[in-house]
């Protein structure tokens, strides 16, 4: 045995050993790796903070790929070293690559995992999610960016040409890419104005736009119609259409016309005062606000007066819930003073006939009853 493994030693195919020796060492420095971030990912877990969950996360999968990568780059150089093969000499230079990747791919999880936790916090507060997703995408597109230059500098290309040329290039593109410049300028001047987020209830009167926004894109806004279909709304239209925003108002308001019939006009002051009174008393009514019940006109068939009040709720459904109990209260309050809503009516008066021109017809059918 000895006498085996001193012939290999002395034998120049020695490298075979070296090579299954790297690939062999990478294999149990992966295993054990993984294990090791399995671990304390568990502990992690346990920990009150979600930020240690989130690194060890974003760095389990690039790190186990940057152990192979350096094994595998390693095992590389030294078959090349003993065979010159042509394919093997750039082998360095992959590694090198993909370790620019890797970091690349860790840093982009990272804030991944970021955005996650701030829309989903431990205290239960989340933070504005337009905001959040802003961030994360200028985060992101940032990485990109400079790991690309850091890139090309490892590759041998100068960047400071690259960035001339980006910059005698960005005018032709500019021209070339007008609505797409366009429509990114919208997008930041959203995230900065922030005339709306996420999850808010726009619309715009001058054009058919209405729904639940549901993603603001670099391009795109989403949103969801009460149709529940998808709208896809160029980012530039913002800047040349008003928007309103119903998810942000402070009440919602009730204005309401009653008409009562003519002969209740005795009946019609009390019922106006009763009307104001349970407003006034309504839990529901918001008694801060502009508060208005008055008879204001003589309309065609009905005495008319208007109440005009502001719920404290802003949801859409229990607005409606509320209207309806005011409503009826009202209806209820009219029939308790002994006066009727009124509806559209006529009155057809008749004419009286002579009475000369009675007594000849009261003749004439006479006559025709003796003949």
């Amino acid at each position: 045995m000895k006498e085996w493994f001193l012939t290999l030693m002395e034998d120049e195919r020695l490298w075979l050993v070296e090579v299954f020796t790297v690939v062999f060492v990478t294999l149990v420095l992966a295993t054990f790796i993984r294990t090791l971030l399995k671990t304390l990912l568990k502990h992690a877990h346990k920990t009150r903070t979600r930020w240690d969950d989130t690194l060890v996360e974003a760095a389990i999968a690039p790190l186990r790929w940057l152990i192979w990568l350096v094994g595998l780059g390693w095992a590389a150089e030294l078959t090349h070293a003993m065979t010159e093969e042509s394919l093997l000499e750039y082998a360095d230079q992959v590694v090198r690559v993909g370790i620019i990747v890797l970091l690349t791919w860790f840093l982009v999880r990272l804030v991944k995992y970021g955005e996650q936790n701030f829309l989903a916090p431990d205290d239960g507060k989340p933070a504005d999610p337009t905001t959040v997703m802003a961030v994360g995408k200028l985060l992101r597109i940032s990485i990109v960016i400079t790991a690309s230059l850091v890139l090309l500098q490892s590759l041998g290309y100068s960047v400071s040409g690259v960035l001339a040329f980006g910059g005698i290039g960005g005018i032709a593109v500019g021209f070339a890419a007008k609505d797409l410049l366009a429509n990114f300028f919208g997008s930041l001047m959203i995230y900065l104005d922030r005339p709306f987020k996420v999850g808010d209830w726009v619309r715009s009167p001058d054009q058919e736009i209405e729904g639940t926004v549901e993603e603001i894109g670099l391009r795109l806004t989403r949103i969801r119609t009460f149709d529940k279909r998808p709208l896809y709304v160029p980012n530039q239209t913002f800047t040349q259409i008003s928007v309103e925003n119903p998810s942000r108002m402070l009440n919602r308001r009730i204005y309401e016309t009653i008409g009562v019939r003519y002969e209740d006009v005795d009946k019609l002051p009390g019922i106006v005062d009763k009307v104001r009174k349970m407003l006034e008393s309504h839990h529901e009514i918001d008694t801060d606000q502009t508060l208005i019940v008055n008879f204001n006109a003589f309309a065609d068939s009905s005495l008319n007066f208007f109440l005009y009040t502001f719920t404290k709720t802003i949801n859409w459904v229990h607005y409606h819930e509320v209207k309806q109990d005011v409503l009826l209260k009202v209806i209820a309050i009219v029939e308790s003073e002994g006066a009727e809503c009124a509806f559209p009516t006529r009155t057809l008066h008749m004419a009286s006939m002579p009475a000369a021109s009675e007594a000849q017809s009261a003749e004439g059918k006479g006559g025709a009853a003796d003949a």
